[in-house]
């Protein structure tokens, strides 16, 4: 049940609640008093007839009665052993209140009739009744416009910090400061944290991006330096490390290009399948292409065919690669790329220990391979391959296959972003 509802019926329930309360409480104080005035007044007449029945006899025109046949049992067995007393009885007669006494071996009695008293009492409850009820009605829709405005608040308040999650570090609640107001002071605090939260990955993204570019020119002196040195394993170990270095300083300033936003597609129709061939035989050791039809091209006016879909080719090429690096690097073989028909799925996956748990809960990041028995490496490919699959409007998402294996699956947007437009967000916040 949605806050408002809840509050709604907290509400309608603490309206019942009062007037019920307040109900009953008027309704025992009324019907105490009046029967203590019944009381009292049947005592007032039993002692004026007890002294009238004294001096003559007689008790006719006195309000009382000698051994009144409706007497109640308990109060005549107490007159009986001497003693006076009263009781209010609702026999077949009505509601009435008793009184009596001992009159030598008689007894004498006064019945005061309550129906008009009860029936009035009764009236009273009803109206109680109505009050609570209207009290209620107008009480519950003013508790219902409360609690609607506090749940629109809250949800503004939470569709907030879900976009800032979601990477939309720009997002803020704004909400005017409130005195003394709770959920004023939830959207300060959320939009303080977003604003901190922000100047900080700005500062880790211009670090980034500042150490990829001072790097560059020693690394360019690195390179120069290793193609001089005469030729021997050592000169071969420098050279390849120089190339790693290299790499590395590349998808620093990739991963540094994405972060800014920096990153636009040219889009333009893109076989799917000759392509995923050539990301496979440039990769390194053989996989397994399922569904990938070569020979798919556009018809004459430029359309897609079977496999053929409008996207940035270098982009896809890129993403295509990286998966298909990964997969050789951390998993282990047989590697199989799988092409839908359409050619807008396209899945990577291997036969290694499948993807360690943290990466499928928070995504890729940077320099974590996230599992020992995935192997060591930068976590800067599927970091990558995120960032350049939001900037063509596609998604990606990581899991383990069913019998084993780690399992990548990029689908390609039916109706593809504009080129030139700007990407769905920075690949890693």
């Amino acid at each position: 049940m949605a806050l408002r509802w809840r509050i709604s019926a907290l509400v309608a329930a603490a309206a019942c609640a009062v007037a019920a309360a307040v109900g009953v409480l008027v309704h025992e104080f009324s019907r105490d008093r009046e029967l203590s005035q019944a009381r009292e007044s049947a005592r007032v007449t039993l002692d004026r007839a007890a002294v009238t029945y004294t001096r003559t006899g007689e008790v006719q025109g006195s309000g009382a009665a000698l051994d009144a046949p409706g007497l109640p049992g308990d109060l005549r067995d107490l007159v009986e052993q001497g003693h006076r007393g009263t009781e209010f009885t609702t026999g077949p007669a009505g509601p009435a209140m008793w009184a009596a006494r001992p009159a030598g071996s008689r007894v004498l009695s006064v019945r005061v009739d309550l129906t008009t008293t009860m029936r009035d009492i009764g009236a009273l409850d009803a109206s109680i009744v109505v009050a609570g009820l209207i009290t209620t009605a107008v009480v519950l829709p003013l508790g219902v416009l409360t609690a609607g405005r506090m749940s629109r608040r809250l949800r503004t308040a939470a569709g907030t910090a879900r976009r800032i999650a979601a990477g939309d570090l720009d997002a803020r609640i704004a909400a005017g400061p409130r005195p003394r107001d709770e959920i004023a002071d939830i959207s300060t605090a959320v939009d303080t944290m977003a604003g901190a939260l922000q100047k900080r990955l700005l500062g880790e993204q211009r670090f980034t991006a500042d150490v990829a570019h001072e790097l560059r020119t020693p690394l360019m002196g690195l390179v120069t330096a290793a193609e001089l040195l005469p030729e021997g394993e050592a000169a071969g170990y420098v050279r390849d490390r120089v190339r790693v270095l290299g790499t590395l300083v590349e998808e620093l300033l990739e991963i540094s290009r994405l972060d800014a936003g920096a990153e636009h597609a040219d889009m333009s129709p893109c076989p799917v399948g000759p392509l995923v061939h050539e990301v496979v035989a440039r990769s390194g050791p053989a996989a397994t292409v399922v569904g990938a039809d070569e020979t798919a091209e556009t018809d004459g006016d430029g359309d897609a065919g079977a496999a053929t879909v409008r996207t940035d080719s270098r982009r896809l090429e890129r993403i295509l690669t990286n998966l298909v690096v990964n997969a050789h690097r951390h998993g282990r073989a047989p590697v199989v790329v799988t092409v839908s028909g359409d050619g807008r799925t396209v899945t990577v996956r291997d036969h290694g220990p499948g993807y360690p748990r943290t990466l499928l809960d928070d995504g890729p990041q940077r320099f974590r391979t996230g599992a020992r028995e995935r192997g060591t490496g930068h976590g800067l490919g599927l970091t990558i391959a995120l960032g350049q699959a939001q900037v063509i409007g596609a998604t990606l998402e990581f899991g383990d296959a069913p019998d084993g294996g780690a399992l990548a699956t990029l689908r390609l947007p039916a109706v593809p972003p504009p080129a030139g437009a700007d990407p769905a967000g920075p690949a890693e916040r």
